[in-house]
């Protein structure tokens, strides 16, 4: 299939990365765990600028399992414009770690993630931004 010719496509750095991560409130968690299939579950999230990490709850069952058991996770969020053509994603992968400590808890609970799923998610995971990639596809400028 060819290129729309009316867009292009590139690399975006990471300051740039981390503003798109900090615009959104939705994205997707992936998490493969050996003997699994790969699971990926969308999740409302904050970004937070003072651990440069994507902060998300859990309730119990796979998605918990799975974070607590994975070695690895990708984050992923993203804006798409489907009549145009463009947008944009973020890719954020490391370890998902359960934020535990009082006073690491009491920052992310500031952070104002109200939860979009009903029911108990007591458990808070950040995922740190080591690992950081972004590409855009915009409109070529004439």
């Amino acid at each position: 299939m060819a290129r729309d010719p009316r867009v292009r496509e590139e690399v975006l750095q990471r300051d740039e990365c981390l503003r798109l991560l900090a615009s959104r409130q939705l994205g997707r968690v992936a998490v493969a765990v050996e003997g699994w299939s790969p699971l990926v579950r969308p999740v409302n999230y904050r970004f937070d600028p003072s651990s440069q990490s994507v902060i998300f709850r859990s309730g119990t069952g796979t998605k918990l399992t799975g974070l607590l058991r994975a070695h690895a996770v990708t984050f992923e969020a993203d804006e798409i414009d489907e009549a145009g053509h463009t947008g944009w994603s973020v890719i954020v992968s490391g370890r998902a770690e359960e934020v535990v400590r009082p006073d690491d808890l009491a920052r992310v609970e500031a952070l104002g993630l109200e939860p979009w799923v009903p029911g108990d998610l007591p458990h808070w995971f950040r995922v740190r931004t080591e690992m950081v990639s972004g590409r855009r596809i915009a409109p070529v400028e004439v």
